[in-house]
């Protein structure tokens, strides 16, 4: 199970350098990236239409024209819920804000709305305000999953905890 709160941001053309200091937070030490604002201007190499309609063919996920929508689990197994928004600039995006927990191939079918290569960009861990890469964030969601950090993020009757 992953649980994230989190942003995912076009990688900077000029290919962000990793930061002297890492994150170190209850979940462990994670590398962290160097990115200034005026780098985050670029979007995503994704248009905002197609995302939100790759969005809707997902089962269980109801999304909004307005870029908003909640993906939730089966009634059966594991419960889990994802909250989102995507955020649009010239018709593509601009950048998408994700909150929740959810399996890692949820996770993966999620990812695919907005990115064709997770490699393509740059996450933002939002509680801590740093940068990571798509495999430093993975290994964070997984951690804060394991120890049941879900919790926080949404009602325990959601994420059955």
């Amino acid at each position: 199970m992953y649980a994230f709160e989190c942003s995912l941001h076009a990688r900077p053309s000029n290919d962000s350098q990793e930061a002297e200091t890492p994150l170190v937070d209850q979940w462990g030490q994670w590398p962290t990236l160097l990115v200034s604002q005026d780098q985050l201007s670029k979007p995503l190499p994704t248009e905002f239409d197609d995302a939100i309609n790759k969005l809707g063919a997902l089962p269980r996920l109801f999304a909004e024209p307005d870029g908003s929508f909640v993906w939730t689990s089966p009634h059966e197994n594991i419960r889990w819920q994802v909250n989102g928004n995507l955020y649009e600039k010239n018709d593509n995006i601009l950048f998408v804000e994700l909150k929740g927990c959810c399996p890692q191939v949820e996770f993966d079918q999620l990812l695919a709305c907005f990115l064709a290569d997770e490699n393509v960009c740059v996450i933002q861990l939002t509680r801590a305000a740093v940068f990571v890469s798509a495999n430093v964030f993975r290994a964070h969601a997984y951690a804060r999953g394991q120890s049941g950090d879900g919790e926080s993020l949404l009602p325990p009757e959601t994420c059955g905890w």
